[in-house]
Formats: structure tokens, sequence, C-alpha cells
């Protein structure tokens, strides 16, 4: 017997139904035992049809194990195919039996292979209960909804298919009207509302107002409330003033690096290339960081947004140095298409697939991001679930092809765009003219100097040879001939590798000197500032071709540029041109942006809406957001899902609008806990209390940076290095080096230390430790959705980590400069600036008892070095300037306090 151990979040509901004490323990075992025997938990899901039908029953489970063979082929394996229930009646090879006789199970062929573990062979076997439906069906005579065609068409998109909630066109749900509905505030209260009242439930009470604030101030800004902030929302907490609460939010600087940060997780976003071990740097990725950030901040249509993104330079007349404002905007969004990982710069050891992984990978983001689907699977065949033919996805790829043409490829600097103005680029020229004449003069001196030592040691040479020997040394290296390589390694004095350090000191450093010369006119040049873009040389189209099973060495028909073609159910027009007339590009990516944010696209609304939904709620409608398909999760509330997309498009895509709507609702302002929703709704799915969430990776490091008092609120620009420390931890510094190159320690970059996450280098190859422990995404590709964990590291973080004790010791020297000589308005503030509420009298009463308790023992001699609370040197290893005094005992027992309280669950979720 298999045991399913119910999910941790079960198990208080699962505590409150067993009771306590012995038998209370008891039941809960019962349960738990109960709960995984197959008869249980599965019966839902282990039902057979009645009557299993060809369409809806039988041939999703073939196309998932078994099209592969017996389908896609162009002869398929066997003799047998499967795409339809009348190709399954008769074989390719005359003497071998069909793979079904209607109406006799123990006669079919295919029911025995599979049964049986024969097939699908190399593949996952079908469940009992599949082949339970397949015996059924054939049992009863294979029946099928409809006349199927004569023809066998490569590809069928299912009526049952079609049907799939994804790809029907969005509706305009009318909100339901509740009855005694005091708690609706917005549309989105009606339909959560009416739902949660279905099961006899409502909404939890409103949250505390200091939690409500914490919560939305760090949703929007990712950034604690300060105390000054909240006593201000405490003033007036009406509906009213929480309004204002939240349009001050939106218009902050922080609600951009907030939300930038979240679109850069399903982009990709990396300032290194990836893909090979040595992970070069993209030095100029942080431009698109910053549109992304700028973007949010200003509110764009997301419709505009994603245009830009997709085809910021086929909306430009031309690419120039001289691009500002809007426009330079818009060649830098196609940074989005230059996310993927890219070695083909690095040596990768096989060019070609590792072109043509670029570029799927690229397909990859684009599809996950704005259509929630997994177009990726069907690059090597036929989609297993979804109905996304393999076509389909060159199609798609056909549309990218013309930038990126994989048979004239670009490494990645390569594609650099020089914004350099050209009275600059003229200067530049002129100052590297100068600077070449003094390498000249520098390889002269050099040479005439090497070249007079040679003559010197000639000398030792016999006579006889000394012709032999110097054009020995004086053929290339490539043309010399075994007489050549025999006289120098004889006369080892004449091989190439000579150093002028070596035989003549004061020559060297005139050659040196006039090298510095060459290096300092090259320190004049004006600034060559580049974007990191993805520009269409021409209009000239590039042939797509399909690769079977996805093998760039096996191509076959020639493919036109699309969409997928289930997305045209609404009315939406899914090929697209090869050539738009009349444009310097072929065109093809603009008309795929006007058709994602075509009102008849059923996906990218509902997919964005949701993607917000999940990270104001902690779980989207959909619970799936990188995946609307057949394996992903269906929506909750569809009604919901299809409202917000509706109302989304309807006012012009605005972002903060839908912020504003969805965080002043009252299912926004619910508290964590609602037992009679917690027993009937352990999932939460009915959103009938607000979900428990712990801040994110860049949140924490943020919030500890913030509360410190330390945290830099600098915008934009390059990315803050990182660098390994002693400890073999990656932190935030410049790597400092010994003689041979190898890492000796990090080096502060001063303030930019304190920088928030999102401006902090994310370098796929050294992710910076406290934001990798507590999730920070995984950008292979992209991140769809960020995993939230529980481990043991997160503890030891706070228990040892040095960003951690540096920070607990500036809360406490911040406590004390605020409120010099007072522990308890000390603790109080400490409170405040930490959890948002002033501490209950038991919280400064324990606190007092630690903080005396810590003095007097660290007061006693030799106890002070021992303290295990005591902050030990920085695993950050980094020199402060200037040298920051040493911690008194007073500051030192402050501080454990501080690390304790930053390391509670209070400070890390949000309630």
């Amino acid at each position: 017997m298999r045991l399913m151990i119910p999910p941790l979040y079960r198990l208080p509901a699962l505590c409150a139904a067993a009771g306590r004490g012995r038998a209370g323990w008891l039941a809960l075992a019962f349960l738990i035992v109960t709960l995984g025997l197959p008869g249980a938990q599965e019966t839902a899901s282990a039902k057979i049809p009645a009557r299993p039908v060809f369409e809806r029953d039988i041939r999703p489970i073939l196309k998932a194990h078994c099209f592969h063979c017996h389908g896609e082929e162009e002869k398929p394996k066997g003799g047998i195919d499967l795409r339809l229930r009348r190709l399954m009646l008769r074989n390719a090879d005359p003497k071998a039996d069909p793979a079904i006789v209607p109406g006799r199970p123990a006669q079919s062929r295919l029911l025995e292979a599979v049964r049986s573990g024969e097939m699908p062979k190399g593949g996952k076997p079908l469940s009992p209960q599949q082949v339970a439906i397949l015996e059924r069906w054939i049992a009863q005579g294979a029946p099928t909804f409809r006349p199927e065609p004569d023809e066998v068409p490569r590809w069928v998109i299912t009526e049952e298919e079609r049907a799939f909630w994804a790809f029907q066109p969005v509706g305009h749900p009318t909100p339901p009207v509740i009855r005694y509905g005091k708690q609706v505030r917005t549309p989105i209260d009606a339909f959560l509302l009416e739902r949660l009242r279905r099961d006899g439930l409502g909404f939890a009470p409103q949250a505390r107002l200091e939690a409500l604030i914490r919560r939305v101030t760090l949703d929007l800004t990712g950034l604690p409330p300060t105390p000054e902030e909240v006593d201000q929302f405490l003033q007036d907490p009406s509906d009213a003033g929480y309004g204002r609460l939240v349009d001050r939010l939106l218009a902050s600087p922080a609600y951009g690096e907030r939300w930038g940060r979240h679109w850069l997780d399903v982009a990709g976003y990396a300032d290194s290339n990836g893909g090979v071990e040595a992970d070069s740097e993209r030095p100029w990725a942080w431009r698109y960081r910053d549109y992304v950030i700028g973007a949010f901040n200003d509110d764009r249509p997301f419709d505009e947004f994603i245009t830009e993104q997709l085809a910021g330079d086929e909306l430009l007349p031309a690419i120039t140095p001289d691009l500002s404002g809007r426009d330079l905007d818009r060649l830098v969004a196609t940074g989005f298409l230059r996310m993927a990982p890219d070695p083909t710069g690095d040596g990768a050891p096989e060019p070609e697939l590792a072109r043509n992984q670029v570029i799927a990978d690229t397909v990859q983001i684009v599809s996950s991001s704005l259509l929630g689907l997994t177009v990726h699977c069907a690059q090597c065949h036929d989609h297993r679930y979804d109905p996304i033919p393999q076509a389909d996805y060159y199609r798609l790829r056909a549309v990218f092809e013309p930038a990126f043409d994989w048979k004239r490829w670009k490494n990645p600097g390569q594609r650099l765009v020089s914004l350099m103005p050209p009275a600059d680029r003229s200067m530049a020229d002129c100052i590297e003219q100068a600077a070449r004449v003094h390498d000249a003069e520098a390889t002269r001196l050099h040479d005439e100097l090497i070249e007079k030592f040679v003559q010197k040691q000639l000398l030792l040479v016999p006579e006889p040879r000394r012709e032999a020997v110097l054009g020995a040394r004086r053929t290339p290296a490539a043309q010399r001939t075994p007489e050549h390589l025999q006289l120098l390694r004889e006369f080892p004095m004449f091989q190439d590798h000579i150093l002028l350090g070596e035989i003549d000191r004061e020559g060297a450093n005139r050659v040196d000197e006039i090298r510095k010369r060459a290096t300092a006119d090259r320190a004049l040049k004006p600034a060559d500032p580049m974007v990191q873009a993805l520009v269409e040389a021409s209009a000239e189209p590039v042939a797509t071709v399909r690769f079977h099973r996805g093998d760039p060495q096996q191509p076959r028909e020639t493919m036109r540029p699309g969409l997928l073609s289930v997305m045209g159910l609404g009315g939406l027009e899914v090929d697209l041109p090869e050539v738009v007339p009349g444009r310097r590009t072929t065109g093809r990516r603009l008309e795929l942006a006007w058709r994602l944010t075509d009102r008849r696209n059923p996906l990218t609304a509902r997919v964005w809406v949701n993607r917000l939904w999940h990270q104001h709620f902690g779980m989207g409608l959909v619970g799936t957001p990188g995946d609307f398909g057949v394996l992903g999760e269906r929506p909750s509330h569809p009604e919901l899902l299809d409202w917000l997309a509706a109302d989304f498009m309807d006012h012009g895509w605005k972002n903060k609008r839908l912020h504003r709507l969805i965080v002043t609702s009252t299912a926004y302002r619910q508290g964590t806990v609602n037992p009679a929703a917690q027993r009937k709704d352990p999932d939460n799915r009915l959103l009938g209390r607000y979900r428990l969430r712990r801040l994110d990776a860049e949140g924490l490091r943020d919030s500890l940076l913030a509360v410190s008092g330390r945290l830099d609120p600098t915008p934009s620009g390059p990315p803050v290095p990182v660098a390994v420390n002693a400890q073999g931890q990656f932190v935030v510094g410049v790597q400092k080096r010994d003689g041979n190159g190898d890492a000796v320690g990090v080096e502060s970059v001063g303030t930019a230390d304190f920088r928030r996450s999102v401006y902090v280098k994310v370098r796929r190859s050294t992710p910076v430790g406290v934001l990798e422990t507590f999730d920070a995404p995984v950008v292979n590709p992209n991140c769809e959705a960020r995993p939230v964990s529980t481990s043991a590291p997160q503890s030891l973080m706070f228990l040892n980590d040095g960003f951690v004790l540096d920070r607990s010791l500036d809360l406490a020297r911040r406590l004390r400069r605020e409120a010099p000589g007072d522990e308890r308005a000390q603790l109080e503030r400490l409170w405040r600036l930490v959890f948002a509420v002033p501490p209950k009298p038991a919280d400064l009463e324990r606190s007092r008892r630690f903080l005396a308790e810590l003095r007097t023992g660290w007061a006693s001699p030799g106890d002070a070095s021992g303290n295990p609370a005591s902050p030990p040197p920085s695993q950050d290893a980094k020199p402060k300037a200037p040298e920051a005094p040493a911690a008194t005992p007073d500051e030192r027992a402050l501080a454990a306090l501080c690390q304790v309280v930053l390391g509670s669950n209070r400070f890390l979720y949000l309630d």
C-alpha cells in the first residue's frame, strides 16, 4: 500500500478534526492512513467514463503516449496509425492484424500491447485507469462522436480541443449582484463572495490596520513602511484614506523597481550570457532593466509595452546614434529578445546547435510569458497534450528568424548598437590615430632592442651556422621545417619568446613609457554607450524550415510565419505576412505584437492579469501562470478571470488601475484567519482569507537594508558587481585578485553595496548567497513562477551570515542614534521599524531581560570574545571606509536582540 501523507497546510485542519489526547492522535493517524488509500483520495481521478468515445477519452491518451511513433511519422511504425479510429481497423501490412477489433478487447493488439507494458517502447506506460478506459471503449464498439474525415490530415485539432477554456474568446461576464453585500467594495469581491456563499462561507474579518499597511506597502514597493507612514495611515484608515495610501505607493519610484522585477523574472533577465562555463558578462543589459522599471513607473499601457519589446526596432524609421526619448526606449526594449542564454561568443562546443538553442529559448520566453503555454514542447514533435502541432512551433519561430538569421549569425558582442554621436565618433577616431602612432613607435623600439640582442647572441654561434640560425628565427612559426625547429632547439636563445624586460630593463621601461602615452590618449576618447538590442537589418526574408525531430541536421519543408492555429477561434488572423510592403524590415514581429494585443486573442490579457493576481495573492486564479494548457490547472474563478482581462483591455491595458482595483478590494484586505473557510477550503482556492506569504528574496534583502538604515535608493545605471568571498559565498562587491588572477577577497564599492536588489548584477554562475537562499529566480531560460522553499540554510543564514549580522549591528546603532540613552524608546522603535506595530508589555519585559543578561555576561573579563551572538567578521569580508568603531557591549547586546527580531516569522511573513 502506498502512503500519501497529506500536505502540511492540511495538518491543522486534520488536527482540529482529530481533537486532543491519545484518542485524537489515533484518529489523526487513521485519517492520514485512510487518505493514503487508493480508493479514498483518488476516487475522483480514477473514475472511468461509462461510455468512452474516441475524441474525448481515447485520442488524448494515444496522443500523449503513441502518436510519436504511430501518427507523426510518414510511415507509422509497424504499419499502425492511431490518429483516427478507422485507421486502427486496418494495417499497412496486409499480413498483420489490425490494432483494434471493436467489441472484442481480447483480440485487440493495441490493448494487449499496452496492458503487457510492451508499448509504448521506451516511454511512460499507461496507467491502469487509462488501460481500463481503452478496454471499455473497445468493448463498447469503439464509438466516436462524429464521422471521421476521408482524407487523413497531417494534424487535427478536434472539437474537444477547441472547446478547452483557454482558447475561448475572452468574455464580458456581469459581476453578480450580492444581497446584503456590504463587503463588496469592487466587482472582484462580488465574484469571490458569490462563490464563497455557495459553500456557506464569507470573507475573513479585515486585517489589522498595521498588518494591512505593511502588506500593501511591501506588495507594491517591496519595502516596509516607516513608522511615520504607519502613523499617517492610522490617523485616517477610512476607504478614502486607504485609497490615498495606495495612490502614493503606486506613484513611488519603488513601485517600478518592485514590479519591474516581476516582469524581469518571466523575461529571463540576466547580466551574463550563460550557456557555458565562461558565462561572459553582458555589460549593457542593464539598459533593458532600467527600461522595464521606467515603463512600470510611467504606467505605460501593457499592449505598448509588449509591442516595444517584440518589435521596437520595427517602429523606428532608422537605427541611428542620435536616438533619444521614446525612440531610444523602443530600441532598448528589444533587449527582451536578447535575454535568452547565448554562449555563441564564448566558444560553445557545437556552434550550430548553440545558435539554434538561442532561438528556441527566445521562443520559449515569448510564448510562456505572453501566451502562458508550453509551446517549446512542440519543437521536436507535435505537442503531446495541447493542440500545438510542430508546424505551429516553426511558424512562430519564423517570426523571429529574420532578426536572428542563424545562417548569418552574430555573436552577442556583434549585436550591440552604438549610440556614439557622429562628432564624438570623429573625435574618437582622431584620438585612436594618435594613439596608434605611439603604438607603432613602441613596437619599433621594442623590435630594435630585441634585434640588437639577437645580433649580440649571434656572435656566440659558429660562423658557418649563423645564417641558418637567423633564417630559422625569422621564418614564421607555421612555415618552419623540421630543420628549422632542430636549430632553434639547439640554440634556444633565438626562439620567439624573448622577453625584453629580462634582457634590457632600461629599454623595456622606455617601451612601457611610450605605451602609457598611447593608453593616456585613449582615455581621452568620448564614451561609447551601447544598447543590447535585436535589430533586423533588412526586409529580405529568411527561410525557416521545420527540423525533423528538432534536429537542425534534418531540415524538412519551409514554414511561413504565423501564430498558433488554435488561437484563431475568435476570428483572430493567425497567418502573418512574410514581408509587409513598404517597411525597411519584414515587419513580422510587429504583426505578431499587434495580434498578441488584439482583443480577439484569448490568451495574452488573461495570462498577464493572472500574473498580477498571483503576485498579490500568492497564487493565481490559474495556479500555473506559465501553463494555461491541458496539464495546467483550471481557473478557480473563470468568470472573474475573464472579467479582469476584459476590464484590463477596456481601460487601456493600464497596470496601475488593475493594481488599485485588486488592493482596494475586500478580498485583499482580509485577515489570514477564517476557521470555517480553512476547514472547507484548506487550499484557499476560494479566497475566504488572505494567504500567509513569505517575503521574496529581494523583498527580504531590501527590507533588511531599509530597517537598518543602510538602504541606498539610487536608481538605474550599471549593476552593482558581485564577487566571491573567503567563505566561497557570492556577495556584493568588487573582486580582489592576486598576481595569478585568483580571487583573494572582496572590496567594498561604498554605499552602492546597499542599493536595492534589482540593481545587483544577475550573473547566472554567481547568484548572490542571501538571494539564492530565499529562492531568487533561476533564469534558464526564464522563471515563470518562483518556488517557495523552507530549508535549513535559511535558518542558518539568520544565525551566522555576515550580511544579517552586519545589518543587525547597523539596526542597533540606528536605534541608539534615534533614541539615545532611552532603552524603552529603542525597543519601541525596533518593533515599529521591523513589525510596524508597537511592542506589547510582555515583549518589552522579555527584551529588557534578554539585554540585561547579555550585558552582564559580556561585562565579565574574557567572555566577550566567545559570545556567539556577537557579530564575527562579516562573510562579506569587505573593508569599510572609514573603518567602523568596535561595537560596545551595549551595542552588541542590542545587535543580538535585533538579530533575533529580524529572524522571526513576524518579519519574514506578510500577515
